[in-house]
């Protein structure tokens, strides 16, 4: 079978890349060719026998070319017609869509189908939603500004994205997310794929919403490479563990005024972002700075347990079912898909999202409790989400066919 991966990004840069390349490497692992299609970067580490990208757009620098971006994040002739000439070199059975919106713009969906109606053979489109994008011009379903949940876009109605400047706060971009939003809704694009992929029921839920996409979603939870330096050994020291990014939208705040009342807890941060300053200023918290590989295996696998305290509906993170694999168990907020990957008061505990109040008790009644922290570990050692194989091995048999 031959599988054409979309992403706008094809160079390490989040979570959506690296479910692309785990993905793809396995696919390829099991007799199937896999190309990739994306914009070109210097960073580039997979692509596609025809050598052809849509040039790299960065929203974040100046020049010429970027006054031309309100008009190409809409809609890609560029993308299109270079996504056709991908099809017509590589000859795939199913093109398998990921971040597409903005830098590639839903074009490409119009370029299998018009490569589909030349060619008078079908084409299988598989879209996994690593975000709310399909429903929400910001995919987030959070008012930056106000960090309020929102769910004011979800039935059609867009205004309010312009209204709350929800895409970076910017009026002239949230304007822009609004027409986006509105064009593709009124040309029906997004019913033109065949799968949907929702890595959590919560993201399911969210874009069952909207009758069109609604008998085309399938529930699959992200794998977990569980060979990835095993599970813990079982030794454990005394400090609770955040990782990921210190932002407003990750609950970093929140979990520092629940440090702060907590100052006879020992806790250790291990990533970057806009508020590694407030992290750095508060002293029972040791901030690792951005650690990956064994480092981070460790720091996670010795830690009584973590905390991943999000306030923006989290769709499948990885560092939730990360940690569990590692034998620690996790106290995670009640927002999105994230409490599905925890069996509260067998691996982990759930608190209400963005409430400090509520998130010191959890961690004071956890760490207070080291026999129950221990027995949520021995539990983790029963998890059972999918390895990437048997993930893999569900693609191919009810998505791809």
């Amino acid at each position: 079978m031959k599988i054409l991966m979309v992403n706008k990004f094809l160079h390490p840069n989040g979570g959506s890349e690296t479910y692309i390349f785990r993905l793809g490497e396995q696919l390829q692992k099991i007799g199937h060719e896999v190309q990739y299609f994306g914009m070109e970067h210097e960073g580039r580490s997979v692509g596609n026998h025809a050598e052809v990208y849509t040039s790299d757009m960065d929203f974040h620098t100046g020049g010429l070319k970027k006054l031309l971006y309100p008009f190409r994040i809409i809609y890609s002739i560029e993308a299109k017609k270079k996504m056709l000439l991908v099809l017509e070199d590589f000859q795939p059975d199913v093109v398998h869509l990921n971040n597409i919106n903005f830098q590639l713009t839903p074009s490409v969906i119009y370029a299998v189908r018009a490569y589909e109606g030349k060619h008078g053979r079908h084409v299988q489109i598989v879209y996994t939603a690593h975000d709310y994008q399909w429903v929400c011009p910001n995919h987030m379903m959070r008012i930056p500004a106000s960090g309020e949940i929102c769910f004011a876009c979800r039935g059609g109605d867009y205004k309010q994205c312009s209204k709350n400047r929800c895409i970076h706060n910017s009026r002239v971009k949230s304007l822009l997310g609004m027409i986006e939003a509105a064009y593709y809704a009124r040309r029906k694009t997004y019913g033109m794929v065949d799968v949907i992929l929702c890595p959590s029921e919560f993201m399911k839920k969210q874009l069952d919403t909207d009758p069109l996409l609604a008998d085309k979603t399938v529930m699959m939870h992200n794998f977990i490479e569980k060979d990835a330096g095993g599970q813990s050994d079982g030794v454990k020291k005394d400090y609770v563990v955040y990782f990921g990014r210190f932002s407003e939208e990750k609950g970093t705040r929140t979990l520092l005024e629940a440090c702060r009342a907590l100052p006879e807890i020992p806790f250790v941060f291990a990533g970057t972002g806009p508020l590694e300053e407030e992290v750095g200023k508060v002293s029972n918290v040791e901030n690792r700075g951005f650690v990956t590989g064994e480092a981070l295996r460790k720091l996670i696998s010795e830690a009584r347990f973590s905390v991943y305290p999000s306030e923006w509906y989290e769709n499948c993170p990885f560092s939730v079912m990360e940690s569990q694999m590692y034998g620690t168990p996790v106290l995670v907020s009640d927002l999105g898909g994230a409490p599905e990957l925890v069996q509260a008061g067998v691996t982990g505990d759930l608190f209400r999202g963005g409430d400090a109040e509520e998130l010191t008790e959890h961690i004071r009644a956890m760490w207070n409790d080291p026999e129950l922290c221990r027995k949520y570990s021995e539990n983790c050692k029963n998890i059972n989400f999918d390895t990437l194989e048997e993930y893999c091995d569900k693609i191919v048999r009810k998505v791809y066919t």
